[in-house]
């Protein structure tokens, strides 16, 4: 993509209001555009990163047999009356009439919806274990939304639903959606543990949310050393017992913290949830049980906020100079400068990187001086910063500087596919 037939309006200066590096940076490196409180455009090479995160979780999820769908944003009160959550969900809960006056919400998640979908179909063990997820639009009517997209009203969200024959199944199913969501979380290539947790609104008795790791990260957990061994082994029965939990976790249950704990920040970017019958039950979801005998699904459900976790990641890879992309979901992964004496030289350049790798190359070709250039491609964050030599058009030497380190190096042409596999 030539930057100069591209929408990216970068901002030098804004409020002194906005605080958290990811709100700045989103904002500053032309991510997002705040509409109102809490609602943010994604710009499209803000775009680019969800969509990757988003294909890498459709990935993963395909992998271990959990098919797409794509339900609704807009729900029927009667199926949130009859989980009883309709009133009990509390004021973030958007509630909207149309214009017959029938009572609908905004979802902020889809349990009661995805057995309203299931409902007819899940009627025999033989259709267990199922699982399903989408990747959609919610809404929650944060009281003070704030920090961006790390807090926003309407968010993008990647949600899982399982169906299971009994508790014993189910708890094999979690432990499955556990290790998937290791797996997309180590192919992003940050550090993250995996913390016991409350199930809050959703219920159940088993849950566990995915903390990335960052400096000023929300919130302060604490966790054995050794879950980092167990999470790249994805050793799930240890994880599920290994201690990590949150500062208001600690102080709810009046736990004492170990010396040989260690002390982190970090931001949820996932929760999953094994909460039995509450829905099935609720919602009359029965199936017969190879004994002929009329039973509920016991069910799971497994979450990670796609627009939260583009900021979390800001929050935990950046330097003052601004975002440094993992090479697994960066908008692009090439950012070529070209320099106002040899713009021939970088088209050609870009056409010859883009044969490669398609579309995977934003060039600079816009009237800035090469110092500008350098910044933009610095605050936006690419992995490689990329320039044509010189004397490029005799040489075909290119100049390569990795984002996250500073290290700048010197290939010729022919050597670039070879040397970006030793780099990756």
């Amino acid at each position: 993509m030539r930057l100069s037939q591209y929408y990216l309006p970068l901002q030098k200066n804004i409020s002194a209001e906005i605080k958290r590096v990811s709100h700045q940076y989103s904002i500053r490196a032309g991510l997002v555009k705040q509409n109102t409180s809490g609602i943010y455009t994604v710009l499209p090479l803000g775009l680019r990163v969800m969509n990757n995160i988003s294909n890498l979780i459709r990935k993963t999820m395909e992998d271990i047999s959990c098919i797409e769908l794509l339900m609704p944003c807009i729900q029927d009160s009667k199926l949130w009356e009859q989980s009883e959550r309709y009133d009990a969900y509390g004021k973030e809960l958007l509630k909207i009439k149309d214009r017959h006056g029938h009572e609908m919400l905004f979802g902020p998640t889809n349990e009661e919806l995805i057995v309203d979908n299931v409902n007819g179909y899940l009627n025999s063990y033989k259709n267990m274990p199922l699982s399903l997820h989408h990747i959609q639009w919610k809404f929650r009517d944060e009281i003070r939304p704030r920090f961006g997209l790390l807090r926003a009203r309407e968010f993008l969200m990647h949600d899982a639903y399982s169906f299971d024959i009994d508790q014993e199944a189910l708890e094999v199913t979690y432990k499955k959606f556990m290790s998937a969501y290791i797996e997309i979380l180590t192919q992003i290539d940050l550090p993250f543990v995996i913390v016991k947790a409350n199930a809050g609104e959703i219920g159940g008795n088993l849950s566990h949310e995915f903390i990335l790791l960052a400096k000023d990260g929300e919130n302060t957990i604490y966790y054995d050393r050794k879950i980092f061994d167990y999470i790249n082994n994805k050793n799930t029965d240890k994880i599920i017992n290994c201690f990590a939990k949150t500062d208001e976790m600690i102080e709810q249950s009046k736990e004492l913290v170990s010396d040989e704990m260690a002390r982190s920040q970090g931001i949820e970017v996932g929760h999953i949830f094994a909460f039995g019958t509450k829905y099935s039950q609720s919602l009359k979801l029965k199936y017969l049980d190879n004994n002929g005998r009329l039973s509920y699904p016991y069910m799971g459900s497994y979450g990670i906020g796609v627009s939260r976790l583009l900021a979390a990641i800001i929050e935990a890879s950046h330097d003052e100079d601004g975002i440094i992309w993992p090479k697994s979901i960066a908008p692009y992964k090439y950012g070529i400068i070209s320099q106002k004496n040899n713009l021939d030289a970088s088209l050609e350049l870009y056409n010859t990187i883009n044969s490669l790798e398609k579309d995977q190359t934003l060039i600079d070709d816009t009237g800035d001086n090469i110092g500008m250039k350098f910044v933009k491609m610095d605050l936006i964050g690419l992995p490689y910063q990329v320039l044509a030599s010189k004397n490029y058009s005799e040489t075909k030497i290119i100049e390569i500087k990795e984002r996250a380190t500073g290290k700048k190096h010197e290939i010729h042409q022919n050597n670039f596919s070879e040397f970006m596999n030793k780099l990756s």
